[in-house]
């Protein structure tokens, strides 16, 4: 079976992308900072049959980042790195005055060097995959100006830039950021909570995931809303 990875993978986006996997039957290793979240999700994951294996812990960790593509080699290597895991910087969001340049680094930890970490790692086993994936998760605010976006914008646009060279100094892989567009998910009330407006479910964007595995497209930037309306 093939096996991937997934960060963030305990709620929202993650979970989704997961339950997905494994219905298709994926081996799975997740990950997530909250063990005993990860642990129900793992566990109600892996009643489609599949190996689910949930290791909590940050993406910052260069340890913890080793023992997900341990563990993901030790169930047949790793076909799929889908970097989630996300930070704001702060929350609720700021404007760039009040920013704290602690929380903009954190941001630029999780969503820019982890991910760029946990490619490192786990390039040897992507490239004899024979179908090596990578997804990075993006955002709009990576290419609009929106107020108080701008730290998490400016780490997501250093993640998309980190994909388009990937997949330019890895031909053999196939390296998509994919927008999944507006969401409802704990990140998006986190950042802001005033904002009652009704958005899709998380689940209701993976469609555009699953065709960009079964299409493969060339290595590049997609946005959810047009994969799902069939467009690219």
């Amino acid at each position: 079976m093939p096996v991937a990875i997934i960060t963030g993978a305990s709620k929202g986006l993650g979970r989704a992308l997961a339950e997905a996997l494994a219905a298709r039957g994926w081996d799975l290793v997740l990950d997530a900072r909250t063990e005993g979240v990860l642990k129900e999700t793992a566990a109600a994951v892996s009643a489609h049959g599949t190996r689910v294996e949930a290791l909590p812990g940050d993406v910052t960790d260069a340890g913890h980042r080793a023992a997900l593509v341990a563990t993901a080699w030790k169930l047949g290597g790793v076909d799929l790195l889908v970097h989630n895991a996300s930070a704001l910087g702060a929350e609720p969001l700021v404007r760039l005055e009040e920013l704290p340049l602690e929380g903009l680094r954190r941001a630029l930890e999780v969503n820019t060097v982890a991910a760029l970490g946990l490619v490192q790692e786990a390039l040897p086993l992507l490239r004899v995959s024979g179908a090596g994936t990578v997804v990075t998760v993006s955002s709009d605010a990576a290419v609009e100006a929106y107020e108080t976006w701008g730290g998490y914008g400016a780490s997501k646009a250093a993640l998309d830039h980190l994909a388009a060279v990937l997949g330019a100094e890895e031909p053999g892989l196939r390296v998509w950021a994919v927008d999944p567009g507006d969401m409802a998910t704990d990140l998006y009330a986190a950042a802001v909570p005033d904002d009652d407006g009704r958005r899709p479910a998380p689940h209701s964007v993976v469609p555009a995931f699953l065709r960009l595995l079964d299409e493969r497209p060339v290595s590049g930037r997609y946005g959810a809303p047009a994969l799902l309306a069939g467009r690219r």
